[in-house]
């Protein structure tokens, strides 16, 4: 059956088993089918595309972010969820392209200039994948030029920008000014996160919103949906 598959799919995501290798954080499920055997699978019995991300990986993936914001999960166990997900639409990649299904959005995403870490931002960039969204991830240390660059030559709908110093995060002011000198700054929707941004400092610098992490990026995003339907 292929609510079975999908069922078994997004408990799959919740236990972060990404191959029939894994365990899983509750309980002992090696040598079963985990997420990539069972989107395989799913892909195999021609289950829609558009089922098996959303009923399958994006539902676990939300299973997951209430555990996380419950403390029933940490990060790693998170990690283990999203980097499930984000093979799982490596896997769907080419059927997605080769289809007509939408993704819900292009998002551009980047760590600040001067600036190098990059957990944070690769956590958000697998869960925006696992939601839907073309993610482009220009990497850690990206000047304004260039992220304005992409933002004029590729027209995405989002702009994300991370940092985590306080010595750093002045260059997101910096990127929203260059975007206004260049004409583009309403043309794309800015978010900002990491440990050294705030709601007050996004309202500072003019940005759309601040997220906390991944799962409220995902919220954040899916209230500018509604509010554009």
């Amino acid at each position: 059956m292929s609510e079975d598959t999908i069922a078994l799919l997004k408990e799959n995501v919740i236990q972060g088993r990404k191959t029939k290798d894994d365990e899983g954080i509750d309980e002992d499920m090696t040598g079963t089918p985990a997420v990539l055997e069972l989107t395989q699978l799913a892909l195999d019995k021609k289950i829609p595309l558009e089922t098996i991300i959303t009923h399958g990986l994006t539902a676990g993936m939300q299973v997951v972010g209430d555990k996380f914001s419950a403390k029933e999960y940490f990060i790693p166990d998170m990690l283990a969820s999203a980097e499930a997900v984000g093979e799982a639409m490596e896997l769907l990649k080419p059927y997605l392209e080769a289809s007509d299904v939408e993704t819900k959005g292009k998002f551009i995403i980047a760590t600040v200039k001067g600036d190098i870490h990059d957990i944070g931002k690769n956590i958000v960039a697998i869960l925006l994948r696992g939601a839907g969204y073309e993610v482009n991830d220009l990497g850690i240390d990206v000047s304004a030029e260039k992220i304005v660059g992409v933002v004029r030559e590729d027209k995405p709908d989002f702009l994300g920008l991370s940092a985590l110093l306080t010595t750093t995060m002045i260059g997101m002011g910096e990127i929203i000014e260059t975007l206004k000198e260049n004409g583009l700054r309403d043309k794309v929707k800015v978010l900002i996160g990491g440990a050294a941004v705030s709601d007050e400092y996004a309202k500072e610098i003019g940005a759309d919103s601040y997220c906390v992490d991944g799962f409220d990026a995902i919220k954040v995003l899916d209230a500018f949906e509604e509010a554009r339907a």
